[in-house]
């Protein structure tokens, strides 16, 4: 009888266990575009983590330290909304930056945990540019709302992807 009753503990320990294990599960993503000019020119465009104006919804860009890991910038949003990010890592030879965002509202951006890379890849004239990123829905518990679960935080940053690669592709093939 004794260790019926152990057994049906353990089991109903391990169901509510499982239970409450569940929550968000970190999302990734990424995309790239080609563009028909040399990666140089590219990363003259995305090199600069001082320099947001590449992203289609950035007004301005504010920040210190520069290039070097840990620098800082905070991005203001048309509309007036901000993000705060900080440099992770940086090679201007290889040119890639990783960036985590340090700050921001989920009703801007309904993500958590969020890190960022950005690649430029040269052949020739031609170039291959990834964003990749990943982090945690917008709302961190069970049962999110709508505009803050996995498939809300997914399609926000899939769209800034988006546009800014295609913001990035017509700079860089026009010469400015």
């Amino acid at each position: 009888m004794k260790f019926r009753t152990l057994a049906a503990v353990a089991a109903l320990a391990t169901v509510t266990f499982a239970a409450q294990a569940h929550g968000p599960t970190r999302q990734k993503v990424s995309e790239s575009i080609e563009i028909n000019a040399p990666a140089d020119k590219v990363w003259a465009i995305v090199g600069n983590f001082q320099d947001g104006s590449w992203i289609p919804v950035v007004e301005k860009t504010e920040g210190k330290g520069g290039n070097e890991v840990k620098a800082t910038r905070t991005l203001t949003l048309k509309g007036g909304a901000t993000v705060e990010e900080e440099l992770a890592k940086y090679d201007a030879e290889k040119k890639t930056l990783m960036y985590r965002i340090t700050k921001v509202d989920v009703k801007t951006l309904p993500v958590n945990d969020y890190s960022s890379t950005i690649e430029v890849e040269g052949d020739g004239a031609k170039t291959k540019m990834t964003w990749r990123g990943a982090f945690y829905r917008g709302y961190m518990n069970n049962d999110p709302p709508p505009e803050l679960n996995d498939e809300a935080s997914k399609k926000a940053v899939l769209g800034l992807y988006k546009a800014g690669l295609e913001n990035v592709k017509a700079k860089a093939e026009k010469g400015s």
